[in-house]
């Protein structure tokens, strides 16, 4: 089935959501609309919809005008296999002791390290995003330094990718959280995958707002790869859920905004112990 896009930008997250409820009201009617923050430092939001009819650009053009937004730019996305497609071009990465990679590559894993089998899906987090891998690193980076955290939590674990590799190298069992139920399903798939299910609990909740949660704190390791806008407003939270001593891993953070990152949670008595640099993501160790 073909599948058309139409894209703008606006500045404004009310005008954004505003002309986004407006695209649904359209014929023919969009299959789904998307509106996010782009991580640019532009001020500009995006406002993205999805038709398996070519769209009306005189429609399109009326509300682009209206909304004050760049006319709509409509591309015609190609049948593509997508997952299969994400199969053959993801190839495993290694992250200090981790080996990540997909069934595809099972014949390349090597011996002596800890493998993480994470299939592409429809959840973020394969891994290959120098987000994730940085995660990691900075994981591998506390093993090597004798920390054996007892209590974890992945907070918007996507796949749970981090999740499963402290489950692998801690005795206790982790709380894996995202705010999506496709990526919770995710999670648990790939916990069994991986021969962790019994230790990874998998539940659905928005940042910290969930009461196993709060039963599981103080923890001494937290991951949270989310994004700054999300990763600022949780300071307070990430520093009531800390422990003592404890640590937390924090990356989806641009390059450009790790100073505001770091700011936050130095106000609620954080500082950051590791700072490090994959290509355009920032990945931050913070502690107490």
């Amino acid at each position: 089935m073909p599948t058309w896009t139409a894209l703008t930008t606006l500045p404004e997250k009310a005008r954004a959501e505003a002309l986004g409820e407006a695209l649904e009201e359209i014929a023919p009617e969009p299959i789904g609309v998307g509106i996010f923050e782009l991580e640019d430092g532009s001020g500009l939001w995006e406002v993205g919809a999805y038709f398996t009819e070519e769209p009306d650009g005189i429609s399109l053009a009326l509300l682009a005008a209206a909304h004050g937004a760049q006319p709509f730019a409509v591309s015609l996305v190609p049948d593509t296999d997508w997952v299969a497609h994400v199969r053959r071009e993801l190839h495993p990465v290694e992250a200090g002791r981790f080996f990540l990679y997909g069934a595809h590559d099972a014949d390349r894993v090597p011996e002596g390290c800890i493998p993480l089998l994470i299939e592409a899906a429809m959840a973020f987090g394969t891994g290959h995003h120098g987000t994730t891998k940085g995660c990691l690193l900075a994981y591998d980076e506390l093993l090597s330094a004798g920390v054996v955290p007892q209590r974890v939590a992945d907070i918007g674990a996507g796949t749970a990718v981090l999740g499963i590799a402290a489950a692998l190298t801690s005795p206790n069992p982790v709380l894996v959280s995202d705010i999506d139920p496709v990526a919770v399903e995710v999670a648990e798939a790939n916990a069994v995958a991986n021969g962790v299910a019994a230790r990874v609990r998998c539940i659905e909740a928005a940042g910290f707002d969930h009461p196993e949660i709060a039963a599981g704190a103080p923890f001494d390791l937290i991951f949270a790869n989310i994004l700054k806008g999300p990763l600022v407003e949780l300071a307070p939270a990430m520093a009531a859920h800390v422990a003592p001593g404890g640590h937390i891993i924090l990356s989806g953070i641009l390059n450009a905004q790790a100073d505001e990152v770091i700011a936050a949670y130095a106000a609620e008595g954080l500082h950051c112990t590791r700072r490090a640099e994959l290509g355009e993501w920032t990945t931050l160790t913070i502690s107490p």
